[in-house]
């Protein structure tokens, strides 16, 4: 395994005054660095284009921009007060950012990597949906009890619609008809057509709803509710709830394999993913993941599946056929928010607790860099872009 960690780039913001590393970390990081030498660079995306990530610092204000191949900050981009989710709008070079205490989505042109627009929406949204042709976007107004639709052309407010109470989450099916809103205060499912904006059924589902994930044939949707231990099932064409699944203690996150088959649930509190069988609404197994596990991934053919543990500082990558570990990689302090590279070759995990962006090479599951990043990063949004041009002097 080879390890480097990269020289701070200039921020807006620093570290509060006497931050340290807790000593478990330390310690972990100085016999990391005492066994590794200087790693290899990472492959470029090609020869024109690059990735690059954009990453929501939430009490910085900022999004920082990281060039994957060369691993480090490019720049710093100043959003708003507590950005939180980032979106890349697809089939265009743009990355949307839900600026929570703005009330605002922030529009980046990751081309030119700046600003480019800020569109007022309603109070505290949490994340950015998009149509799957990127003409419009969806943000859930946790604080106005409503959904804005935005028309990404024209970077202006389309439409406000009222759905039920402190709404956290929006989806749009695959087709893109259908918009699926979970309202964690009175614990419902909202389902509104997305041609004509209009109401279709509001479905009682498990309190507090947070996550949804939706099959992609569109006729089902999955709802985890943290505070039952619980996923709800709902029948997205005939507007009906199916069942309530039984799962562990507070289900967080969902990953769905591209098959549509099996659905992974991380269980922060039970310390398990549970596998649920789709097609028949059941818990097929139930898997032991270290402890607190927050974040899951599957790569494009879903043969892996990567699980972030919040608890214990690590990462492994599990063989979705056989349910066995293959691979496990100590990180930062507190992952949570990920992301796995359009080549599959770099998982990209944010640290809550350390301000820090792990690089870890899939290949042997190693950690490859640790870039220092503002304070609080919560989302991570990928787009592949040119680079700039370069700064003559060598700052971001």
């Amino acid at each position: 395994m080879q390890l480097r960690f990269l020289p701070r780039q200039r921020e807006t913001t620093t570290r509060p005054p006497g931050w340290r590393p807790t000593l478990p970390f330390a310690l972990c990081v100085c016999l990391l660095l005492s066994a590794c030498g200087t790693p290899a660079p990472l492959p470029s995306a090609s020869p024109a284009q690059r990735d690059y990530a954009y990453i929501t610092n939430g009490q910085s204000g900022t999004v920082s921009v990281v060039d994957v191949s060369a691993m480090r900050v490019v720049k710093a981009l100043s959003v708003g007060r507590e950005p939180t989710g980032a979106t890349t709008r697809p089939r265009h070079s743009e990355v949307y950012v839900a600026v929570t205490g703005a009330g605002q989505v922030a529009v980046v042109d990751t081309a030119a990597q700046e600003v480019v627009g800020r569109i007022p929406v309603g109070a505290q949204p949490f994340f950015v949906e998009f149509s799957p042709d990127g003409r419009w976007a969806y943000t859930a107004n946790s604080a106005s009890n409503s959904v804005s639709v935005i028309d990404c052309e024209s970077r202006r407010l389309e439409a406000t619609v009222r759905v039920g109470r402190a709404p956290g989450v929006a989806r749009v099916t695959p087709d893109g008809t259908l918009l699926v809103v979970a309202n964690r205060g009175d614990s419902s499912l909202s389902l509104i057509a997305t041609d004509s904006l209009k109401l279709l059924a509001t479905l009682e589902v498990a309190d507090g709803p947070e996550n949804i994930v939706i099959l992609p044939d569109g006729s089902k949707a999955f709802v985890t509710s943290p505070e039952t231990g619980k996923v709800s099932v709902v029948d997205l064409e005939r507007h009906l709830l199916l069942t309530h699944i039984p799962v562990g203690d507070t289900p967080i996150d969902m990953a769905l394999k591209p098959d549509g088959g099996e659905l992974f649930v991380a269980n922060f509190d039970s310390h398990t993913v549970s596998v649920i069988d789709t097609w028949s609404n059941q818990v097929s197994e139930t898997l032991p993941a270290g402890r607190q596990p927050v974040r899951v991934v599957t790569n494009s053919d879903g043969s892996l599946l990567y699980v972030t543990h919040f608890g214990s500082d690590q990462v492994f990558s599990l063989d979705t056929e056989t349910r066995r570990v293959r691979a496990t990689v100590l990180v930062g302090r507190q992952p949570d928010a990920t992301a796995l590279t359009p080549a599959e070759d770099i998982l990209l995990v944010a640290h809550a607790g350390s301000n820090d962006l792990a690089f870890i090479r899939t290949d042997a599951l190693s950690l490859a860099a640790l870039l220092p990043l503002q304070l609080g990063p919560r989302a991570v949004a990928l787009a592949r872009s040119f680079p700039p041009p370069t700064n003559p002097r060598g700052t971001p």
